[in-house]
């Protein structure tokens, strides 16, 4: 079975860039983008009597820190809040370097925390290896 990705970015380089790694490492996945935090939780919340079928939930959640209009913190502890959400995985995909940002991403529930390299070999190799672990190798729980 196909598995899907939500991935929240807002730079559209950056969505491309991220596009075109997962079509090169022809990871078996269908990549769902919100481009802020507001439309990320409006995908991963269902209407009061819609079915969960109708509204899947993705496999994971490649989640950029800086957003606008909800920035991606805020969107991670929401995400884990939320009884419907709160065992996806999150993956932390920034740019920011900050001790910070890595702190209080983890505390809030982030499952992991990579920083995105600028040299698109090096992202496609860490997509492929994140691909491989968190879609292949990890055993989700399903409520």
């Amino acid at each position: 079975m196909k598995k899907m990705i939500l991935l929240v970015e807002d730079n559209t380089d950056d969505i491309e860039l991220t596009l075109r790694a997962f079509r090169k490492i022809n990871v078996p996945c269908e990549v769902l983008v919100a481009r802020d935090g507001v439309e990320a939780l409006e995908m991963l919340t269902t209407g009061s009597g819609a079915s969960p079928k109708a509204n899947p939930l993705p496999d994971i959640i490649l989640l950029d820190l800086k957003l606008p209009r909800v920035n991606g913190l805020e969107v991670l502890r929401h995400i884990k809040q939320h009884p419907r959400t709160r065992l996806i995985p999150v993956v932390m995909l920034t740019s920011s370097s900050e001790r910070v940002d890595l702190i209080e991403c983890y505390t809030s529930g982030a499952n992991s925390y990579i920083r995105k390299p600028v040299d698109f070999a090096q992202f496609t190799e860490v997509l492929h290896q994140l691909g491989i672990y968190w879609l292949g190798i990890n055993q989700a729980p399903h409520e």
